[in-house]
């Protein structure tokens, strides 16, 4: 589900966190790491639940228009296209996210009243109602209008999103990347033979050993890289260098010189990617140069091996 970009990330926010609380225990910021990547699952759970959750709400509200005083008669025999609509159905019945539902004690249980909102909404659009009379059936037709609905009136969900920040300041974060891993899983699944396709938080454990490691030698190696770029910088007062460029240059070069199976080029492009995402409007341009000068006098000195320098290739693990 992570890839070492997503993990960057994560590092990158934890460290500011950590340096920001002048917290000086690396462990305990290392526990607010994995914690915070930990609920980036709990998130994909969440929303994927929910989708099963919307035709357990709408079987009920069909059960209690059957119970009437005087039911009508789309009440008696109403149009079950979307409750046994397969995408849905193979979610709400899959006993592996159940499990792992149930593991991290995730459920919609106390919040039927805005699962209850959420489908009255979705009900109320023009596809819906399309939909429930379309004569086009079968496994693609379903999972087409399950990714609509998700990215048509599920994401913009104004009560969902107050829900999702009560329950975690994280998720504000990670609510792009689990939306599109989502979507990756809807795609992937085979709902013809009932199979989800439920992804796992990390590829491998090599990869969770990445982020931790990178996160405790980012702070190790603090005081040696500020000193390090310290000295290429010598027209900047290096108290007046944003703290988040300071650290995206700090674990880009814990990357260069402490994990050279990774190659340069590859370091050093993803880190002026997230430059341009989370610092400055600038900084491309600063950490760019910065990192270049250094990569430089890294292979003149011989602290790097097997791997070149520079900044052209845009290659991505």
């Amino acid at each position: 589900m992570l890839n070492r970009r997503h993990l960057r990330v994560k590092v990158l926010q934890s460290l500011y966190a950590y340096h920001q609380s002048h917290n000086q225990d690396i462990a305990s910021g290392e526990k607010e790491l994995l914690f915070g990547i930990e609920k980036i699952y709990d998130l994909y759970l969440y929303q994927l639940t929910l989708l099963g959750e919307l035709i357990s709400q709408e079987e009920r509200i069909m059960e209690e228009n059957r119970l009437k005083r005087l039911p009508s008669p789309a009440d008696l025999n109403p149009n079950r296209r979307f409750v046994d609509n397969a995408c849905l159905k193979m979610i709400a019945e899959n006993e592996n996210l159940q499990k792992r539902a149930s593991a991290r004690k995730i459920s919609w249980s106390n919040n039927q009243e805005l699962v209850r909102k959420l489908l009255a909404k979705l009900k109320s659009q023009k596809y819906y109602a399309e939909y429930l009379d379309s004569s086009d059936e079968g496994p693609e037709e379903d999972t087409r209008f399950v990714i609509k609905l998700f990215k048509k009136d599920i994401l913009p969900f104004e009560l969902l999103h107050s829900f999702y920040e009560e329950q975690s300041i994280y998720w504000i974060d990670d609510w792009e990347l689990v939306s599109k891993m989502l979507i990756k899983t809807l795609k992937q699944s085979d709902i013809s033979n009932g199979k989800l396709a439920l992804m796992d938080l990390f590829k491998d454990e090599t990869d969770k050993g990445f982020a931790i490691e990178l996160f405790r030698k980012a702070i190790i190696n603090h005081r040696s890289f500020n000193e390090i770029i310290s000295s290429k910088t010598r027209n900047w007062d290096v108290e007046r260098i944003a703290l988040m460029d300071m650290i995206i240059m700090e674990m880009a070069l814990t990357e260069v010189l402490k994990f050279q199976d990774i190659p340069v080029k590859v370091s050093l492009n993803e880190y002026i990617e997230l430059s341009k995402m989370y610092s400055t409007p600038k900084s491309k341009v600063f950490v760019n140069g910065v990192l270049d000068k250094l990569v430089e006098q890294f292979n003149r000195e011989g602290k790097i091996h097997g791997a070149s320098s520079g900044l052209r290739d845009t290659t991505s693990e």
